[in-house]
């Protein structure tokens, strides 16, 4: 089970960009029991490979930015600790609630980028850098605290705000998650949030999955991968709000 679950993570995450985390999470929680924070922290875990896997596979493609990862990468470890310790401190019912409600949040902005004013054009490379630190600090929060690897994150400022490509923003967020995972999986770890048993097959089943979604999202227009983006996150979301739809 655990294999197949880090498989479709995986493979999910590398299609869209992110670590898997918004899949594996509610699969972890639903079909093997696991409460809320054990499974934010396992999933941190899985989320280190497939950003390492997913990034590879985009890199052949010529769709990584080494020094918008690298800044992203510097100032999110740097909070990733401390989104772990303020999810170890939340009543579970609350982390899924706020877990809900951040998917839905990340995934309305990405489905209104077409009709937002195109103000990436107003910054200079200084401002960019900034946004690119102050992006990686949030991310490293939220992925502390999710559980998910933080490309649900830095997607859409670098998309909406620095004005990059969709293929370049996936791949660049999936390098960059790969040490900010770390860093929040060791907290979780010394938590005991993380479920040891289950590492191993659900770090195969993600680096297989993110070497073939990462693949596949490199064939797909740009438009594609945001409905396909959003579209889940909201359907997870309302989920974790809970609204029963469909399955």
């Amino acid at each position: 089970m655990g294999s197949l679950i880090g498989f479709f993570g995986g493979f999910f995450g590398g299609l869209v960009g992110v670590g898997g985390g918004v899949i594996m999470i509610p699969a972890m929680v639903s079909l093997m029991k696991l409460n809320q924070h054990k499974a934010h922290g396992t999933s941190l875990v899985a989320v280190v490979f497939t950003g390492l896997a997913g990034s590879v596979i985009y890199f052949l493609y010529n769709a990584v930015d080494w020094k918008v990862s690298a800044m992203l990468a510097v100032s999110a470890i740097l909070t990733a600790r401390l989104g772990a310790l303020f999810a170890h401190s939340l009543p579970e019912a609350k982390l899924r609630k706020a877990f809900g409600s951040f998917l839905i949040f990340i995934s309305v902005m990405l489905l209104m980028k077409p009709y937002l004013p195109k103000i990436a054009h107003d910054f200079n490379v200084w401002s960019k850098a900034g946004i690119f630190l102050l992006t990686g600090a949030a991310t490293g929060f939220l992925s502390g605290m999710m559980g998910v690897g933080g490309g649900t994150v830095m997607i859409p400022p670098m998309v909406l705000l620095a004005g990059m490509e969709q293929h370049l923003a996936q791949g660049t967020s999936l390098l960059a998650m790969a040490p900010v995972g770390i860093s929040g999986a060791l907290t979780h770890y010394k938590l005991g949030n993380v479920h040891t048993k289950i590492i191993c097959g659900l770090v195969t089943g993600a680096i297989a999955g993110s070497y073939l979604g990462g693949a596949a999202a490199n064939m797909l227009p740009e438009e594609y991968l945001r409905y396909v983006f959003a579209s889940v996150l909201i359907w997870i979301g309302l989920k974790y709000l809970g609204y029963k739809i469909f399955i």
